[in-house]
């Protein structure tokens, strides 16, 4: 079911309960008052049936139909329509889920459409049933309660925001690998948080000087006023949270490459250490085959060799051994291999 809440107002007291559309259209051409029509997700038939009976712009139309529009606030004629950007926070996926409110506010009725859960309206109609006496003031009242209630919503949401900033903070230095993504799935929900809350502060300006033109009653103009300064303190906070952010991606940039200098120091480290290794052993292996070869030379089975019958042969032998490693050691000594 599409239409979620239908009824007509007279006084600020709701007076009729229709059960359809066209028994709201028909109340309302025989005893007037205003009607506030809650639609969610509608089909083109039942959108098409509400703006023929309430003359509303082709333009407005499709976008409430098609979705996916930036906040922003037109007149069109005797009607206003405006875009909001609910957001709520998850706690259980630490997420802000997005959605999207269309308003259309004429002389008498009030046409809301809705893309998503958020925000309650249920409670702006509860809460506006329950002071007769603002909801008498008619269909401006009933958008500046639904302006107060989205930048309600966002309360929650900055709140949401700011403690997964704090806890990025706690994981740059915690070499924790999968930072840098969340860095950046924030920074996507602060920016988006940015496109929904900063036109706010431009509609709110807008219905605050054309107070006459929109026939705003003076006593909503000061609650726009107090809903303009809630925006004005969310715009600032979201702004900062994007500043932060950025500081927080070049600091995480800056670890990574000081960590990877490092590893490469610990690296070039253990290379020179190896080296120093292979060299001793290179140097020992050297002093060992010269060894190895004068006394391979002796134990060959030459007939003929005039050292075998040399009295000071083996002397020389060995002495010609030790002459060469003595060598050799103290040529790698000077070298500094050993």
């Amino acid at each position: 079911m599409t239409t979620v809440d239908n009824a007509v107002y007279v006084d600020g007291c709701r007076t009729d309960n229709p059960r359809s559309l066209d028994e709201t259209y028909e109340v309302m051409r025989n005893r007037g008052g205003m009607a506030w029509i809650g639609l969610y997700r509608p089909e083109l038939d039942e959108l098409r049936s509400v703006a023929e009976e309430f003359s509303l712009h082709e333009l407005a139309v499709e976008d409430a139909q098609d979705g996916h529009q930036r906040s922003k606030l037109e007149r069109y004629g005797e009607t206003l329509f405006t875009v909001l950007r609910p957001a709520r926070y998850l706690d259980d996926v630490e997420k802000v889920e997005f959605g999207e409110l269309h308003v259309f506010v004429g002389p008498d009725f009030v046409v809301t459409v809705r893309h998503a859960e958020s925000p309650n309206l249920a409670r702006v109609r509860q809460r506006l049933e329950a002071d007769a006496k603002l909801l008498a003031l008619g269909p401006q009242a009933v958008l500046y309660a639904i302006l107060d209630e989205v930048v309600d919503q966002y309360s929650p949401v900055v709140a949401g925001l700011e403690n997964d900033i704090d806890e990025i903070e706690d994981q740059l230095f915690g070499d924790d690998p999968d930072v840098a993504r969340r860095i950046y799935e924030l920074s996507r929900e602060v920016i988006e948080l940015q496109r929904a809350t900063h036109p706010l502060g431009v509609m709110l300006e807008a219905l605050e000087r054309g107070a006459e033109k929109y026939q705003l009653d003076l006593e909503l103009q000061p609650r726009l006023r107090d809903v303009h300064d809630h925006v004005l303190r969310i715009v600032d906070r979201v702004d900062a949270f994007r500043t932060l952010l950025q500081n927080a991606l070049s600091l995480h940039a800056t670890l990574v490459a000081h960590r990877q200098h490092e590893e490469m120091r610990n690296l070039s480290e253990s290379a020179l250490a190896q080296n120093e290794e292979v060299k001793k052993f290179f140097s020992w292996a050297a002093i060992i085959f010269a060894l190895t070869l004068v006394g391979t030379v002796y134990g060959m089975n030459f007939e003929f060799m005039p050292e075998l019958g040399w009295t000071l042969g083996y002397p020389f032998a060995i002495a010609l051994m030790i002459l060469m490693a003595v060598g050799l050691y103290l040529s790698f000594k000077y070298k500094k291999w050993l």
